[in-house]
């Protein structure tokens, strides 16, 4: 017990000691100088943009149509439709238009200190027949500049794997889950020696404070033997090319405490997991009240705590109802207005009308309330252990999603640290 805690208060110290290599105006910035077991991870996720999501972005898949029978659901049949130029063109103003200078700007203004930064295999490497384009990483290594100048740290996570890790419209390629084919973990492994090898480049490390090695790999539906193998295997690739870069995982939606046996000192060191919460995405979830919703999120809170690993709940948003567009993927509509397409297991049954539910500016104060108070619950639950990284900086028209609405119009708490609702997870 001693020995172990000797070795991960050394292994604490190698990423944590303030040395400032620079000092840009009012900018401090420090060589390794995230602190995972006492700094407070407060962030956005920059979803929507080298990964595109239809209900991120609705615009770019409605200009298919109406008829949503016809509207590509997800990147991979996106660029599938309209032919490798004319989906680089189209992909390629959006790059350059979605996330900009500005945005980081506007980040570092609300308070926040981090960005979490997804991409795709497909920037890295193709498979023969993957209709996806490249271009990303130009914008990605642009991105990163851009957080260093905020004052921002930064984690690139992996989005998407070949064959896709969970069938979700996110990872690239909807209602797939061949990851684990033996052709697709050997492409996934060479795409983890690109992007390891590019971004623990001593350059970045004033400001990328993590590398995650899979985004969402949908472990009750995918070997988890072999996916301990996966995380193994990624963690040694890593360490290839160095040796003070922080390792992400994240939890495969494992139950918690999982990880508490695995991946530990001082064979592995500087492990991190991510953890993602959301309480849209069952009929039974959404049939929780707000008081029972703040109880499960305080209780996300206190198990994160007994923890053996540092970790984060890098993805988790205000949503209490799963009614903005497309956010169960295209052509799927909402659990909560019962236009979802049935599940029997699911118990399918009518909540709420969604009307006006993802449209900011129509929400009364009274409703304007009772979002703030389940956001404060979730900064005060998360804040417990590594911190939170909301789902997302900024949507087209879903608000409950979309991190600047929220702030713009009050929302959000502001400065972060205020509380209207104090004591909700004590």
């Amino acid at each position: 017990m001693l020995r172990s805690l000797a070795l991960s208060f050394l292994a604490t110290l190698a990423i944590t000691s303030p040395v400032p290599i620079t000092d840009k105006g009012n900018v401090q910035i420090y060589k390794r100088s995230w602190d995972y077991q006492d700094d407070v991870i407060r962030g956005v996720n920059l979803g929507g943009w080298l990964v595109i999501e239809p209900f991120i972005t609705p615009s770019l898949f409605e200009a298919f149509g109406s008829d949503e029978s016809k509207i590509p659901v997800d990147e991979y049949h996106y660029t599938q439709y309209l032919g490798k130029e004319l989906a680089f063109d189209r992909l390629n103003q959006h790059w350059s238009s979605w996330i900009t200078e500005d945005d980081f700007k506007s980040i570092a203004g609300t308070g926040l200190n981090f960005v979490r930064i997804p991409v795709g295999y497909w920037a890295f490497a193709l498979k023969d027949d993957d209709p996806y384009v490249q271009g990303q990483l130009p914008y990605l290594d642009q991105a990163v500049e851009w957080a260093r100048d905020a004052g921002l740290k930064v984690w690139i996570d992996l989005h998407g794997a070949p064959g896709s890790q969970n069938g979700f419209d996110n990872s690239g390629l909807r209602d797939s889950y061949k990851f684990q084919e033996p052709d697709n973990l050997e492409l996934t492994y060479k795409v983890l020696d690109s992007f390891f090898s590019r971004y623990s480049d001593s350059k970045y490390d004033d400001v990328i404070i993590g590398l995650e090695v899979l985004n969402e790999p949908l472990g009750p539906v995918l070997n988890l033997d072999e996916l301990n193998e996966f995380w193994a295997k990624g963690y040694e690739i890593l360490r290839k090319y160095t040796s003070s870069q922080n390792y992400i995982i994240h939890d495969g939606f494992t139950a918690a405490g999982y990880f508490d046996g695995k991946f530990l000192l001082p064979d592995y060191y500087q492990v991190v997991i991510d953890h993602h919460h959301y309480q849209v995405f069952s009929t039974s979830e959404l049939q929780l009240s707000l008081d029972e919703k703040i109880k499960v999120v305080c209780e996300w809170g206190n198990q994160a705590t007994s923890e053996y690993h540092w970790n984060v709940a890098a993805e988790w948003s205000s949503a209490l109802t799963d009614c903005s567009k497309w956010v169960n993927g295209v052509g799927k509509g909402s659990r909560y207005d019962q236009t979802f397409y049935s599940d029997p297991s699911d118990n399918y049954a009518y909540i709420g009308s969604c009307s006006g539910v993802s449209d900011i500016t129509t929400w009364s104060q009274d409703t304007k309330n009772e979002y703030r108070r389940y956001i404060e619950a979730q900064f005060d639950a998360f804040e417990k252990r590594g911190g939170w990284v909301f789902w997302t900086w900024k949507t087209e028209s879903a608000g409950d999603w979309d991190f600047q609405k929220l702030y713009y119009h009050s929302v959000v708490p502001v400065p972060l640290t205020a509380r209207d609702y104090p004591g909700q997870c004590n």
